[in-house]
């Protein structure tokens, strides 16, 4: 009998958790589809893309997976029958029910070199036992190999804007540590396949191998129902609150005060069991202190894995959008914006557009430090604008840290993202009246599809506007929260 076919992500899955390699097999209609990081996806088949690319120099094989695993596993092995010197890209094996698939097999010297290709800039730990689960299958199939490499991007690339990118990659060789390891595979395998033989399904319980190395989409199911209020609520560490949801605590407000570990939990579980929201006077005084005009801005950036702009680096956080309210303190409240879907590097347009609608005086409010961040970026990148920025930034008034310390109510859950603080204040702006962009990532999602040259125009019309609708509903969002701490004690 032909064993439990078997792939080496599903290998991966039973490394994390039994339970969960199971549960995708048999009961995938309970995953949590907002648990799946769907952005990552994306990166890695662009990496991956560029990758081949890189590696190729022009030539190169990419095995077609489209007609199914069996005719990729047909094609590889006729590419090696075959010789030659070009590598095989996404070349896919099996051995006895387990399959994998090579990012890349470089065939310059006598025999191939394996190739893993990563999407972040360092090595993590369950990236060995990945290249280890294809050497191994590889052995089997008694293919030599010369050694074992990771490819992850180096953020010190700079893009120069001439298409090529030599330089994108550095590789780690991992042939001992992989080596080390190979003895380990025959076990993991059986025990897989093991899980996967069984009616019943496993037991685990949570822990924080349910969010490392990647968030598990059962979650919920292992976890069970919760309460109004979940443990989860409190924040910190994990590992303390998944000890209180094994005990059975369902709500937080089963938990004794003296079981919590900080002024920030014990303030939650406060509120939260007298039902009521707490504001400090000192929020009051200090949106008492800020002067006219009050300005207030937000941004959207975009971390591109794989630089497009000349003078760029992989994940670097780029401005491409803002949005800014300004109130003169005497009735009117007048709103300007900026957002360039050309295609172009925005980045020194949209400081252009900053400096000349903050002006001179006046706090700058934000929720976070992320613009102070991002004003630091372009005065670095554009040093003629340095000054102007650099005194943008000495007038930022960070309405976050206020929050976190004088405000808390029951129903923001134990966060204090604005739209989490948001809807306690009462009246305000309703984001789920947006359209296709809701949150920053959807308008990551939008500039990107808006600057492709293949996207229509009237389409490119439908995202800037749903970017623009966005992005002016936070900086709204931010003059409601100091009106609303301005006038409550």
């Amino acid at each position: 009998m032909r064993p439990i076919a078997i792939s080496k992500t599903k290998l991966l899955s039973y490394l994390q958790c039994p339970r969960r390699l199971w549960l995708a097999q048999y009961s995938p209609e309970l995953e949590d589809e907002d648990a799946i990081d769907h952005a990552a996806i994306a990166t890695g088949h662009v990496v991956g893309a560029k990758a081949r690319e890189v590696y190729g120099r022009g030539a190169g094989h990419l095995v077609n997976h489209d007609r199914g695993l069996r005719n990729a596993i047909a094609e590889t092995e006729a590419l090696l029958a075959a010789d030659g010197s070009e590598p095989i890209f996404e070349a896919t094996f099996d051995y006895q029910g387990l399959t994998v698939q090579v990012d890349v097999l470089d065939r310059a010297s006598n025999a191939p070199r394996v190739v893993e290709v990563k999407s972040s800039t360092k090595p993590d730990d369950h990236h060995l036992p990945d290249c280890a689960i294809q050497i191994w299958t590889l052995r089997q199939l008694e293919l030599p190999v010369a050694g074992t490499s990771l490819a992850l991007i180096d953020s010190n690339f700079v893009y120069q804007g001439d298409g090529k990118y030599e330089g994108l990659f550095h590789e780690i060789d991992v042939t001992t540590d992989v080596d080390a390891m190979l003895a380990t595979v025959p076990g993991i395998v059986e025990g897989a396949r093991a899980t996967l033989a069984s009616l019943e399904e496993p037991e685990r319980q949570i822990g924080t191998h349910c969010t490392n190395p990647y968030p598990c989409p059962f979650f919920a199911h292992c976890a069970g129902p919760q309460g109004e209020y979940p443990v989860l609520d409190l924040g910190g560490r994990k590992d303390a609150l998944y000890a209180f949801m094994r005990e059975g605590v369902r709500d937080l407000r089963e938990l004794k005060p003296d079981q919590l570990k900080n002024a920030t939990q014990l303030r939650i579980w406060q509120q939260t069991t007298a039902g009521k929201p707490w504001l400090g006077p000192e929020l009051k005084t200090a949106i008492a202190a800020l002067e006219f005009p009050r300005y207030f801005l937000d941004f959207e950036t975009i971390a591109f894995a794989i630089p497009i702009w000349a003078g760029t680096r992989p994940y670097e956080q780029l401005t491409f959008q803002w949005s800014c309210h300004i109130d003169d303190g005497k009735g009117a409240l007048r709103h300007a914006e900026f957002l360039d879907v050309s295609g172009a590097p925005p980045m020194r347009a949209a400081a252009e557009g900053l400096i000349a609608t903050l002006g001179s005086d006046g706090p700058i409010v934000v929720y976070s430090g992320y613009e102070q961040r991002m004003l630091r970026d372009l005065a670095t990148r554009f040093p003629d604008l340095e000054p102007a920025l650099s005194a943008i930034v000495a007038r930022l008034f960070d309405l976050l840290p206020l929050a976190r310390a004088y405000y808390y109510h029951p129903d923001m859950h134990g966060s204090w993202s604005i739209k989490a603080v948001l809807p306690t204040i009462g009246k305000g702006p309703d984001y789920s009246s947006l359209g296709e962009v809701r949150d920053g990532e959807d308008a990551q999602s939008a500039y990107l599809e808006a600057i492709r040259a293949d996207t229509a125009e009237t389409r490119r019309a439908v995202l800037s506007a749903a970017l623009l609708a966005y992005c002016r509903l936070d900086t709204e969002a931010l003059v409601r929260l100091v009106e609303f701490f301005g006038r409550r004690s």
